[in-house]
């Protein structure tokens, strides 16, 4: 049995050690937001948070995670009270398809998270200090999302309107 934390609820499953984080959330616990794109770490669609920080949950085993706190697209906002990001990507038609979406929300949710504690990207004028989320910085910051419909100039626009309208107590 593993017990796990996800959006704020504990979650029991039978599954099998070797189980991905990414296969327990979908196949065990019907959390099906978060998508399975490459099942390589490299598209980003199963992106989640675990303890605050963005995870591939394609390239992490469920049971490594007993005792972390989980969060899912599943857990970043509700019908009738999206959260911040959420209305970004609505308002700035920051999707296509929709398919990386959740994954990208997920990511530039953490990623806000990672600017507000002060951590420096690879095209950060400088190491310390705040952070102008420019658009080579969001750019540098989500290259590991893809988006096939290259929806991602919407997407830039998303995270820089939503990075001003921070929930109080949110992780952005």
């Amino acid at each position: 049995m593993i017990n796990l934390t996800i959006n704020g609820s504990e979650h029991q499953l039978e599954a099998d050690v070797r189980t991905s984080l990414l296969d327990a959330l979908r196949d065990h616990l019907a959390m099906t937001g978060t998508k399975k794109g490459c099942d390589h770490g490299q598209c980003g669609a199963c992106t989640v948070l675990v303890n605050g920080r963005r995870i591939n949950s394609c390239l992490t085993l469920a049971v490594m995670h007993e005792g972390d706190e989980i969060t899912t697209i599943e857990g970043i906002g509700e019908p009738g009270n999206l959260d911040p990001m959420q209305e970004s990507f609505l308002h700035h038609d920051g999707y296509q398809c929709g398919y990386c979406t959740p994954g990208q929300i997920v990511s530039a949710t953490g990623m806000l998270g990672e600017v507000k504690d002060g951590w420096p990207s690879h095209v950060s004028e400088t190491l310390d200090g705040e952070v102008d989320l420019s658009d080579a910085e969001i750019s540098e910051r989500m290259s590991g999302n893809l988006c096939r419909c290259a929806a991602y100039p919407n997407i830039v626009d998303a995270i820089r309107t939503a990075s001003t309208k921070n929930r109080s107590g949110g992780p952005a």
